[in-house]
């Protein structure tokens, strides 16, 4: 029976109520005090102290004050008005327990409402820090692209600066070899003559020699100039700016040593655990980084089933199933589990999953396909349909012909289908 503290002060203005309750000698934490818009209660094992009050009061504005032995309240009023009593006297007992458990109702309901409310905080919280983060990341690829611009436009005119000089470097030697041709023109030119001006005889046929040397002298400046033309250097090729394009890459490899379809499939992967584990419930978030991976999940799951343990196997495979529901292994694994322990409903049901999951048949689910049809197989028989069980121990047969203890349990299935029969 708990012992009543019947020893309490109060006092009131129009707004509020003050209350002093002695507690000395117990140790009082605010876990032992509980209150509500009109009840109040302090509870310190095996001392109680209820109280319900005359009216209603704001009880998320009101306080409590421990110290010195006493535990002082400030009540505020939900209504400015003076109180006839501190608790309603005149109720009888069915209304007051009536106005406890109402009581006790709203602030289990107050609680929920805080916890929901600190959930969908805590989802805003994260939302604003997921924007963020991408707003940074926004403006550090801006940035770098800023640079990369700027180098390329660097880069860019560093070549066309290059481009002028050289033109400039070839139209000076141009014009040097133009004028060194032209020099050795005039001095071949000044050679010939004085060798015709030496070889004249005088007073005889003076104008046909001078006639034969003009003569000679053209043809011979006729040939160096097409022997000029011929050496003279093509113009140089017109200018052009070269564009450099980089490909936007999520991998820090390079494109060429990249393999884009794992790439691609390991995106998608981890877009897909992303989404799943933000659509779960809350409990996810208090995992460890490592519980989170279905593949160590799984792995963890064999190690437990190898031990005997098919329980906590089968906790292991169901939290993977929640992190990513497309790895065959798991249902085929979990189905070994419900098998050991006889659900075998179950059994049927996660093997039939593995078996939709293990399509298109190719070579390398072989092995995961005939133990999928086995263990539906041994599902059926326990259940005694054994003319579906014959049917999935025939399908794997059809896949590993070979397979001598998948042949020796069909002809066993098949005997006892044909006792059956023959008994009816």
């Amino acid at each position: 029976m708990p012992v009543w503290l019947r020893e309490h002060r109060w006092r009131q203005t129009a707004s509020a109520v003050y209350l002093s309750l002695p507690v000395r000698g117990l140790r009082v934490t605010p876990a032992n005090i509980f209150c509500t818009d009109r009840y109040l209660k302090v509870s310190i094992p095996p001392f109680l102290f209820e109280a319900i009050l005359y009216a209603p009061i704001d009880d998320t504005n009101s306080t409590a004050k421990i110290g010195n032995g006493i535990i002082f309240f400030t009540l505020y009023k939900k209504e400015v008005a003076m109180w006839d009593s501190l608790t309603l006297a005149t109720a009888n007992k069915e209304k007051l327990q009536y106005l406890r458990e109402n009581a006790v109702l709203k602030a289990h309901e107050k609680a929920k409402e805080e916890t929901e409310a600190k959930k969908v905080t805590k989802q805003e919280h994260k939302k604003y820090a997921l924007e963020a983060t991408m707003k940074l990341e926004e403006a550090e690829r801006k940035r770098i692209e800023d640079l990369k611009e700027k180098e390329r436009q660097k880069v860019t005119e560093e070549l066309e600066l290059w481009k002028k000089q050289q033109d400039a470097a070839e139209k000076q030697k141009r014009v040097q070899k133009e004028g060194q041709l032209h020099q050795e023109v005039v001095q071949l030119k000044e050679k010939k003559q004085e060798k015709i001006n030496k070889t004249r005889i005088p007073n005889e046929g003076t104008s046909e020699t001078r006639i034969k040397a003009t003569k000679g002298c053209r043809g011979s400046y006729s040939m160096f100039s097409e022997n000029l033309k011929e050496e003279q250097l093509p113009a140089p090729r017109s200018t052009a700016t070269i564009k450099i394009n980089f490909t936007s890459r999520v991998f820090p490899t390079a494109l060429r040593e990249s393999r884009v379809a794992e790439e691609e499939e390991w995106l998608r992967k981890q877009a897909e655990a992303r989404r799943t584990i933000s659509d779960d419930l809350a409990e996810l978030e208090d995992l460890k980084e490592e519980e989170k991976n279905p593949d160590w999940l799984k792995d963890k799951g064999n190690k437990m089933f190898a031990t005997g343990n098919y329980l906590a196997a089968v906790n292991a495979y169901n939290l993977a199933v929640r992190l990513n529901n497309k790895l065959p292994l798991l249902y085929l694994n979990r189905a070994a589990c419900h098998l050991k322990l006889r659900n075998l409903h179950k059994v049927i049901e996660d093997s039939s999953k593995a078996l939709e999951l293990l399509t298109p048949p190719v070579p390398d689910n072989e092995n995961a396909r005939v133990k999928a049809y086995v263990r539906r197989g041994t599902a059926f028989c326990q259940l005694e349909l054994y003319t579906e069980g014959l049917q999935d121990y025939e399908a794997a047969l059809k896949i590993d012909p070979k397979n001598e203890n998948v042949e020796k349990d069909a002809e066993k299935i098949r005997q006892l289908i044909q006792g059956t029969t023959q008994d009816s």
